[in-house]
Formats: structure tokens, sequence, C-alpha cells
């Protein structure tokens, strides 16, 4: 239970009216330890409860040490995202619904004069992302000397997007604040590391596996197809029999609105989200979405990380990602805090090796299923070993060298009738 860790009563009454009562594993973990003063670096996989695992702990700490006189913000976090920076900033404000802490949202999109009246305020907690509050830090309309807690949110997904100059930069204006803490879905690789050795100070190091209960159930298979033609009919298919809601990914902006215009044609209801989107336009299409407005997502690779939608069925992958962990952040979006999904890839061709590269990295194997009135008429491609070579090596001088030696040390422990 929250009371356990032990949380002002404000906090778990807010928490009772989101309905929540239980820490997951990551926030069992992570707070705890972020109360106790310690930096963390922490891992756990997509909708294991990751947001209130910071702002949990850095809500009790502006509790446990009240603001003496107004004055700048207090806490930071930052979120390589839009769409997730407001996600944060909504959990923040029903986490300190019962209390008087002011919280504040600034992202690419927005008017400058409605950031500027947000930074006005005596903010005790300010989401962000990198780069439009870099843009105010260089205006001097915003500064960072007083943080007090640095939080990082999907910290590999700022490195994917080129951020980490950016906040090292914000890391060294808010050099004098006393907690770091770096939230990542992964902490393998050396870059995640070298980001977290520049910023953190004696980390805790956390590794949360989500519970059963809390384990994504999602249910993953593919479908080959012969052509794009063949695929766009798998994919009509499965939007008009099997699903409630679904999220649909595809490579790039063309394909976006080629696929939003056909299955708009065909009578489906579809919103849309791709990069370099007007912020009021990306957040009508959320809103629509996340109401039940209209059960199609279409998107880009924009909405594959930190996007949390509730009773998503199914993630389809019109195109395959380029990389294995683009993919496991797609169906994420699937099968949430513990309630089951379905991911299903359309497979051309020239997508099968991607198939093999997902399964390694995941560690699960996902077979083929079949359409019966769209079966498709070409099999998946074989994978072709190369044989190995019969040529014979040629020997080397010193290894025709250390043979002769050989070949002259078993002569001398002949008998002298042997050697006749």
């Amino acid at each position: 239970m929250f009371e356990e860790l032990d949380l002002d009563d404000a906090l778990c009454a807010a928490l009772a009216t989101m309905g929540l009562n239980k820490p997951t594993s990551i926030q069992s973990l992570a707070i705890p330890e972020a109360m106790n003063g310690r930096d963390v670096l922490a891992s756990a996989p997509t909708g294991t409860g990751k947001t209130l695992a910071f702002l949990l702990p850095a809500c009790q700490y502006l509790l446990d040490y009240p603001r003496k006189q107004p004055g700048a913000t207090r806490i930071l976090i930052l979120s390589p995202t839009r769409e997730l920076a407001l996600q944060i900033y909504q959990q923040a404000q029903a986490v300190t619904q019962h209390t008087d802490l002011v919280c504040g949202v600034i992202t690419g999109g927005i008017n400058y004069g409605t950031d500027r009246e947000t930074l006005s305020q005596n903010l005790d907690i300010l989401v962000a992302t990198p780069g439009r509050l870099f843009e105010h830090i260089e205006k001097e309309s915003a500064e960072c000397r007083d943080i007090e807690w640095l939080v990082l949110d999907e910290a590999d997904r700022m490195l994917d997007m080129g951020f980490s100059a950016i906040v090292n930069q914000i890391a060294a204006e808010a050099r004098w604040r006393k907690q770091t803490l770096l939230f990542s879905a992964t902490l393998e690789g050396g870059g995640i590391r070298r980001f977290a050795d520049s910023l953190l100070n004696e980390p805790v190091e956390l590794d949360a596996s989500p519970s059963r209960k809390e384990k994504a159930k999602i249910l993953q298979w593919y479908h080959l197809a012969d052509s794009a033609e063949h695929k766009y009919a798998l994919l009509k298919h499965i939007l008009a029999e099997q699903i409630t809601t679904a999220i649909v990914f595809v490579k790039t902006r063309e394909r976006l609105q080629q696929i939003k215009d056909m299955l708009t044609r065909d009578g489906f209801q579809v919103a849309w989200l791709q990069g370099e989107m007007p912020q009021d336009r990306r957040n009508a299409a959320m809103a629509q979405f996340k109401s039940g407005q209209v059960p199609i997502l279409v998107a880009t690779d924009v909405a594959a990380r930190g996007i949390d939608v509730p009773n998503v069925s199914h993630v389809i992958n019109f195109d395959m990602p380029r990389k294995a962990d683009v993919y496991l952040h797609r169906i994420g979006r699937t099968g949430r805090a513990g309630a089951k999904g379905i991911a299903i890839s359309l497979i051309e061709a020239h997508d099968f090796s991607m198939v093999g590269k997902v399964a390694r990295y995941t560690k699960e194997s996902f077979k083929a299923r079949v359409i019966e009135e769209l079966r498709p008429k070409h099999k998946a491609p074989a994978l072709i070993k190369k044989p190995k070579s019969k040529v014979k090596k040629k020997m080397t001088a010193k290894a025709k060298k250390r043979s002769a030696k050989k070949v002259k040390g078993k002569t001398r422990g002949k008998s002298p009738k042997q050697d006749q």
C-alpha cells in the first residue's frame, strides 16, 4: 500500500481519488531511495508506472521542505516529447490536487506568450521538453540555478532524438541541485551509461521486473503480404473484423498521409499523429482517440514513446520499424498496466529479416498467421546460410617450420631398427 511508503496524507488521498492504492514494482523500489536523498538510475518496461515513481518522492520532498518565500522552480522534469510532457504534467496535477503545490508545463508548438505566463508563476514543479526550455534559458526568460531536483524521463529516447548536448547544458545550469533521477526503458548500451555517469552522483541502480499482474500480456503475430496492395487489404480486414481501438504505425509522413486518406475513403474513422504537427492539432487528435470518438490512430514513431492511452486493443505495424527496440516501444502502447493486448505486423519480403531481429531482441518468437481469404501466394523468404569454405588455407612459413620441428622431434624417439 502507498501508506507504507511514508507518503503524506494529501498524496495518499490523491492516489485514492485516482483509483490507486498499491505501488508497482518500480514505484516500490524508487520511491524510498529517492526519499532518502539518493540519486536514482532506474530501468523499467513501459506501462509499469515510472511517472509516479519520480513524481511521488518529488512531491513528498516539496511537502517536507516547504518554500519559505516566493521564488524560482524547484523540481524540473525533462521529457523527450510533447505528448509525454503533457501526460506527466496532468499526472502531477492529479497527484498534487489536495496540496498547494503549483505545476506547469512548457513544450514546443505552444505560443511563447503562454510559456512566459507559466514561467512567471512560483512553480514548484516544471515539466518541459529540452529544446523549448533551452530556448528560454538562452533568451534569459527561464533559469535553472535554483533547481533542487532534476528528473530525466525516457532518457534513452532523449539520446535517440539527439538531446544529450542540450540536456547536459541544462544540467550544467542546474549544477547546484541536490538530487538527480534518471528513468529509462533500458540501461543497455554504452551511450545511456555515459549519459548517466555525466549527470548522476553515486546513484542507486534499480532494474524493476514487473510482477506477473503488472506485466503486459501482448499476443504477437505477423501476416505475410505479397505486395503493398495485399498489405493494405490485410489492414482493412483486421480493422474491420478484429479491433475495438488500434494504433497503426507507419514509417514516414508520406506513408501516413497515404494510409489515412485510403482508410477515410473506405469508411474508417481515423485520427493521425506525426512529427512537425501543430500542437493544437496533436492535442485534438489525441483527445479524439483517448475519448473513443475515433477508434483508429495512424502514427509515425513520434507516438511510440510515452503515450499512455488505456484500453488500446491492437497495435498494427503497417511498416516495420528500422530498429528492434522501436518495435518494443511501439507494441508497448497496448497491454498497458497488465491488460491484454495484441500486436500484429504486416510483413513484405524486404521486411522479413526484421522478424528475426525483433525475436532476438525481445527474446520472444512470434509466428505467422493466415487470413484464409487473403492467403499470401508466396512463402516467407528462406534464411540462407553461407556454406563453409572448402578451400584449404595456405600454410605460412612459420607454420611450416613448426611442423618440421614436430616431425624431427618424433624421429628422435624411434629405435635404431626403426631408424634403419
